[in-house]
């Protein structure tokens, strides 16, 4: 009963945490700003109206946003929460995990080039060219958390990051910062992407999806929302012991999504976006990070000094 209690609320929070970064930066533009809740009204609205679909799009063009939201939702199953662990796990299931991410995405970028575009084919060249850094960079993090637990299952790997060595809170601390990049990348927010941009040549994730509407629109929109929320949820796993009880892992969970969403209302008011010949050395920084967590685990392994 409390696995189908978080997912529900997870399900229909990414919104809300969306609102958030929106209202950050209001204030820090000193502005009143919409309610946090403006997502929500905007996602009703696109689904009420009706849709546009090219002559030139195939049948892709058009399951893309239902694939999208249910791989996405499959991930979520999959992921732990320090309240309840994961509803789906088997051995090896980060994996499985990672792909289902990968999948949203490559239905994402094969429906931009269904349109035969070559505006939205630009912003699919770049969405994957910066794709294929983070993912071995995630992978380096799932292959280091791994490696110091000696598991190979996503609950049983931060249950036993619980009863680790001291050192553990290092690694810790570049692994979260290693998902915190990834969140704004995948995201596509701010120093990466800007969701508001309506410069052609600097945009990425909101060129691939101009040819959609309505509810299609809505769809994706709801669907990169909920991404930012499974991954924050990796972040929560990193920082929340695994053997709290309900109530107060449920509340600590929450402040943290709540925190690193306001996060990253700070990094879009604060930061500038990155020219996009210098946001492959940001992501960059993830890989980095990981690797470096990864030879410190290495380090310890072996008996360290």
């Amino acid at each position: 009963m409390q696995k189908i209690i978080i997912i529900m609320l997870l399900i229909v929070s990414p919104f809300f945490f969306v609102g958030i970064i929106n209202r950050v930066k209001a204030v820090w533009a000193g502005r009143k700003g919409s309610s946090v809740f403006q997502p929500y009204y905007d996602f009703f609205k696109l689904i009420r109206k009706g849709e546009v679909i090219s002559r030139t799009t195939s049948i892709v063009f058009q399951i893309t946003p239902s694939i999208n939201i249910a791989a996405i939702l499959f991930a979520l199953l999959i992921v732990p929460t320090p309240v309840s662990g994961s509803v789906i796990k088997f051995p090896g299931d980060f994996v499985l995990f990672a792909y289902s991410l990968a999948l949203a995405k490559f239905m994402t970028v094969i429906a931009a080039m269904d349109t035969g575009s070559s505006f939205e084919g630009m912003g699919a060249s770049r969405e994957v060219t910066f794709s294929t850094i983070i993912e071995t960079a995630f992978f380096i993090v799932l292959g280091s958390l791994a490696l110091l637990t000696g598991q190979v299952s996503f609950e049983t790997i931060f249950v036993m990051l619980n009863i680790s060595a001291g050192y553990t809170v290092l690694v810790k601390v570049l692994l979260v910062i290693s998902l915190f990049i990834m969140l704004l990348t995948e995201g596509s927010r701010v120093p990466v992407d800007d969701p508001n941009t309506h410069l052609e040549l600097t945009m990425i994730h909101e060129v691939m999806i101009l040819d959609y509407s309505g509810p299609d629109l809505a769809f994706i929109l709801y669907s990169t929302a909920l991404k930012m929320v499974v991954i924050s949820l990796l972040i929560a796993d990193l920082i929340i012991p695994f053997n709290m009880l309900f109530l107060p892992a449920l509340g600590i969970t929450a402040v943290i999504l709540i925190a690193v969403f306001i996060s990253v209302g700070l990094v879009e008011s604060l930061i500038a976006r990155l020219r996009m010949s210098h946001v492959p050395q940001f992501i960059f920084i993830m890989t980095a990070l990981s690797l470096t967590a990864f030879a410190i685990i290495i380090f310890f392994l072996r008996g360290g000094f």
